[in-house]
């Protein structure tokens, strides 16, 4: 019965809002839903409500919260996710405006083709939405180092935190974030060339235990200081992009082979001083933890280690290094439409193959024929 009454309030709801989509909202009497009747959109249930907010786009929702206090408070209640990205003016003004109403978000994207966010929208955000867990303030080339306190202030749960391209943030600000937003688990600082340094990663190092992924590309200031207490503070962490951190060096590669042992997807495009005692370490660590990881795991060993690896440009590796790597990490690949192994750039490097890619050049003559 508990199902059946569902089903029915559930057909009740599609039918009423199917009627006030309709011009004038239908028949003259209204739209009739279980003994009430709706002759105006002011009238229309809380329920009804957020299900029309459920199935129209942001901007949609931003209107329809301005149509009167029922549908303000509908939105309010019922909104936890919210992307701006469409705005391209006036975004400032527009999260001003917003923040202090939509108090129950917990995804807010603020990604822009032209910066527009200034330090008081972010500080609003900050003020009001305490709940927030995953925020995008991607090329918001004006903020300063007064957003990330303030985040650091009032947004403690933050899960994810996209800020690359945010190039005017310090090491120190970030710092600070780090050691108050201690639930962080995916974090992207591309780009973000004054904040990403040795200082600051260390500080994440120390904070922020729970991180899985951290984008680092082109953080030129980045150390093998940093990365290696990186290696030691997360050891959850799943991903790595240090793709252009150009004074990283083999100690970099080898702290995190033998402490991240969740390790999946690693960038080292252009870092060139890497060796090949670095891909040694990586193919060893495997081997060395294999028995570890068997007993904890079982059968989901080979869903285990490396599965993409970007050593664009590292030209002082050589074949049987990487080949040796590649060996140990299957899900490395080579073949055409599988390159989870990346090599541009790197011409003495073009004997390294995948076992399927070999087995995809072996020719006719060398397969055996069953007799007949």
């Amino acid at each position: 019965m508990v199902g059946e009454a569902t089903k029915l309030r559930s057909e009740d709801l599609n039918f009423c809002f199917e009627k006030m989509m309709m011009v004038g909202g239908g028949d003259k009497g209204g739209v009739k839903m279980e003994g009430l009747v709706i002759t105006e959109w002011k009238d229309i249930p809380m329920e009804l409500l957020l299900r029309i907010v459920s199935l129209v786009d942001d901007r949609t929702v931003i209107m329809a919260s301005g149509v009167c206090s029922g549908w303000r408070d509908a939105v309010c209640l019922g909104l936890t996710h919210l992307s701006l990205s469409w705005c391209k003016k006036n975004m400032n003004n527009l999260v001003l405006s917003l923040a202090p109403k939509f108090t129950k978000l917990q995804t807010l994207v603020l990604r822009q083709d032209q910066p527009q966010l200034e330090d008081n929208a972010v500080e609003a955000i900050a003020n009001s939405c305490h709940d927030l867990q995953d925020l995008d303030l991607s090329k918001s080339f004006k903020l300063s180092d007064r957003s990330l306190y303030a985040l650091a202030r009032g947004c403690p749960s933050l899960v994810k935190l996209n800020i690359s391209g945010c190039t005017s943030f310090s090491d120190h600000g970030l710092a600070h974030l780090a050691s108050c937003c201690r639930k962080l688990k995916i974090l992207n600082l591309c780009g973000c060339v004054k904040a990403a340094t040795d200082f600051a990663l260390q500080a994440i190092g120390r904070y922020c235990s729970e991180l899985q992924s951290l984008n680092l590309g082109w953080c030129e200031n980045v150390g093998d200081a940093g990365v290696m207490s990186l290696a030691h503070g997360c050891p959850d962490l799943r991903s790595l992009d240090l793709c252009g951190c150009v004074y990283i060096t083999d100690d970099s590669v080898i702290t995190l082979a033998y402490r991240c042992l969740h390790l999946r997807s690693l960038g080292l495009y252009y870092c060139r001083n890497i060796t090949d005692r670095a891909m040694y370490s990586l193919a060893q660590s495997r081997v060395k933890n294999r028995s570890e990881t068997f007993q904890s795991v079982k059968g989901r060993y080979d869903e285990e280690g490396l599965r993409s690896l970007n050593i664009s440009q590292c030209t002082a590796l050589t074949p049987p290094a990487v080949q040796a790597l590649c060996d140990t990490f299957p899900a490395l690949h080579t073949c055409s439409g599988r390159h989870s192994l990346v090599m541009s750039g790197c011409l003495n490097l073009t004997s390294v193959h995948c076992a399927c890619a070999i087995q995809a050049h072996r020719t006719p003559s060398s397969i055996p024929h069953s007799a007949h």
